[in-house]
């Protein structure tokens, strides 16, 4: 077993590899002595009793227990007389033996001297319970037998710990027993399924008594090492004393039936409880005082044969049926006279202890206005939003705040809210996604520009020379041909379409130079004017113009930035060719020293599918000789340089509302806002 996560002196520790933190082990300890720390279950050693609830119940073998295999071992092989004494469980854990005295003849085999009975150990105590009983105590009793429940007792209900029996468990009144029989050099080792037993005999008062506790893992273990079976070994009876009915102690209420007792649920003299939730909702109504009855009989597991060292967790009945089987198979081959004299003979050792509270309580429960802040924190605002389904490990939404006060938990453990977190994470994951498709469009558009910027470069330096000439001489020719002539029409189309190849280059030309920002303090208004100058309105627009800003000044390249505008302005126009109304509105952006201009038009809008191609260089949804497909892109190029940003939205679709188009252009205010930094948005759709 891998020790390395063990603390010096921690019998329950966690291995963190294999703990995924389904809180199992938080819901099922009593003493709540687990917390959770950055996402992992920890162990307080300070509040653990031991019990092994969440060694039973994790499915991850995430909580283990110490083992002692190796100091049995180097005991055995000291040469000094030891002694296996064995808890009556064993019969519920070797289901698959039919006769017990090959199980211990398969202890013997492993060295040990001697093989004796708990059982006995645990009759000589049901004994002096049955004197207790009988001398009327005044105050209600609580058995001692459990160890984890004394634990419980003094650590978490200190306050009633004179109401423990003052006697020892079966396991040291046996120990005293064979230490009378055979002497203080005898070593005994105790084999059980009681994890918490390894805290009982290391006890002060104990000392002595118990050099070694293994469970019945670890005995399965050690007959594996020297292949031990019944098939192998020479079958064998317990050494003396022998047990009678004391077998039947580890199942529910085998105290009782030991000296013949019986839970009288009518007279509520005798109360048993076994597990988790019983214990608990015992111990506190016994503190508070609701409870009346001369004895509770408390195990904190299901009958010790659910315990922790047990190898197997399953086939409860089948357990519990073979210890009864083996119980009456000894006590029909009993020698009643001699059990009795070991009885009148034992019963006269000391079997008393003490009991020293060690208060694990937490000194000041919080307020109720910090329960709620906490509550608060983890979404539940209201009564109504405390859903209490446990899935945090605590049974109640306050409780769980409580632990979070505590410093025993933390506010991701309820599931709803970490399912809310989750779904707002998702959330935000998907406006991160958009906003890196939208930053890998830019990216494309850019390469693009600067491709077709090399290339608009090739085609200025090869075609502009020699367009020239044909432009000239084409000029030329027309002016000295007759209007009569047939050939003047062919001639006036030459000197057309090559002005229109001027056209096109000095758009390339345009688009291919990396001109320098020119910075002036302009006011907005008087750029919307100049810009205006250079588009020719139709009586059938309507223009508009607002200027929404307390500061008009703007700090740009004047003529660039009438370049920008006079473009958006003539494709409105365009867009409207039978009327419609062009906007201007001027905006201060919110929180960003930022002014936006919005120019919109009504005309039939622009087609979904063409809403990603806008910026890319030739591209035009105008009608052949219509327009060169350069004027966005070198808009584009131009707000960029300026570390701008723009936008466009825009609806074709009537039945979807009025169709057309809004252009949304955001600049700094201050030429020393253009800095990479602060550059702007990516182009969207």
């Amino acid at each position: 077993m891998d020790m390395t996560e063990q603390k010096k002196n921690e019998i329950i520790y966690t291995v963190k590899d294999r703990c995924k933190v389904c809180y199992t082990c938080v819901r099922e300890c009593p003493a709540k002595a687990i917390k959770i720390n950055n996402g992992q279950a920890e162990i307080i050693p300070s509040r653990c009793i031991a019990c092994g609830n969440c060694i039973r119940v994790c499915s991850r073998d995430a909580k283990m227990f110490a083992f002692s295999i190796d100091k049995v071992k180097k005991l055995l092989d000291t040469g000094q007389p030891v002694a296996a004494i064995v808890a009556p469980s064993i019969a519920g854990e070797f289901t698959d033996i039919a006769d017990y005295k090959h199980f211990v003849g398969m202890i013997r085999a492993l060295g040990f001297d001697y093989v004796n009975e708990v059982a006995f150990g645990a009759e000589l105590i049901a004994n002096k319970y049955k004197e207790l009983l009988e001398s009327k105590p005044d105050r209600p009793l609580i058995s001692t037998s459990c160890p984890s429940i004394v634990s419980y007792v003094e650590k978490h209900h200190p306050q009633i710990i004179d109401s423990l029996v003052p006697l020892v468990s079966p396991m040291i009144a046996t120990a005293r027993v064979l230490k009378k029989m055979h002497g203080d050099h005898l070593k005994i080792v105790f084999i059980g399924p009681c994890i918490a037993k390894k805290v009982e005999a290391g006890e002060e008062q104990f000392r002595g008594l118990i050099d070694e506790v293994i469970s019945f893992v670890e005995l399965r273990r050690m007959f594996a090492e020297k292949s031990l079976s019944e098939n192998n070994v020479e079958a064998s009876e317990f050494d003396p004393p022998i047990a009678g009915k004391g077998s039947i102690f580890p199942i529910s209420g085998g105290m009782l039936q030991t000296i013949d007792l019986e839970e009288d649920f009518v007279k509520g003299d005798i109360v048993v409880a076994e597990g988790r939730h019983d214990i608990i909702e015992v111990l506190r109504e016994f503190e508070e005082g609701h409870l009346e009855a001369k004895m509770f009989d408390l195990l904190c597991c299901n009958g010790c044969i659910n315990s922790p060292g047990m190898s197997h967790k399953h086939q409860f009945f089948n357990k519990r049926k073979n210890i009864s089987n083996f119980a009456k198979r000894k006590f029909d081959r009993l020698d009643l006279n001699r059990w009795q004299e070991d009885l009148a003979t034992y019963l006269q050792l000391e079997l008393g202890r003490s009991f020293q509270a060690d208060d694990q309580r937490f000194p000041n429960l919080p307020c109720a206005g910090e329960i709620r802040e906490v509550l608060r924190e983890f979404g539940k605002k209201e009564p109504e939003d405390e859903l209490n389904c446990g899935a945090c490990g605590y049974d109640t939404c306050h409780e769980h705040a409580v632990a979070i006060l505590q410093g025993l938990a933390e506010s991701e453990m309820c599931l709803p809210y970490t399912i809310d977190k989750l779904h707002e994470y998702i959330l935000e994951l998907d406006v991160s996604n958009q906003k890196l498709a939208s930053t890998q469009a830019a990216l494309k558009q850019s390469e693009k520009l600067a491709s077709m910027g090399q290339l608009a470069a090739g085609i200025a330096h090869e075609v502009n020379n020699p367009l020239g000439v044909v432009i000239m001489y084409s000029h030329i020719l027309l002016d000295e041909m007759d209007p009569a002539s047939p050939l003047y029409r062919d001639l006036k189309l030459i000197v057309e379409q090559a002005d229109r190849c001027k056209k096109i280059v000095g758009g390339l030309l345009n688009f291919a130079r990396k001109s320098k920002v020119t910075i002036d303090e302009v006011n907005v208004k008087q750029l919307i004017k100049n810009a205006l100058k250079g588009v020719i309105l139709s009586q059938s627009i309507e223009l508009q113009i607002a200027v929404n800003t307390r500061d008009p000044m703007l700090e740009c390249d004047h003529d660039q930035m009438v370049q920008v505008f006079s473009n958006l302005f003539k494709n409105a126009v365009d867009a409207m060719p039978g009327g419609g109304k062009l906007s201007v509105l001027i905006n201060d952006a919110a929180g960003s020293g930022q002014l936006e201009f919005q120019v919109s038009d009504t005309g039939s809008g622009i087609e979904k599918e063409n809403m990603d191609r806008m910026f890319e260089p030739f591209f035009t949804t105008k009608e052949t000789g219509q327009g060169t497909g350069l004027g966005l892109p070198i808009i584009y190029g131009i707000i960029k340089m300026h570390r701008g940003s723009i936008r466009v939205e825009s609806n074709n679709d009537p039945q979807k509302g009025p169709t057309g188009t809004t252009f949304f252009v955001s600049l700094p205010r201050k030429a020393s806002d253009t800095s990479d930094e602060n550059a702007g948005e990516p182009i969207t759709g």
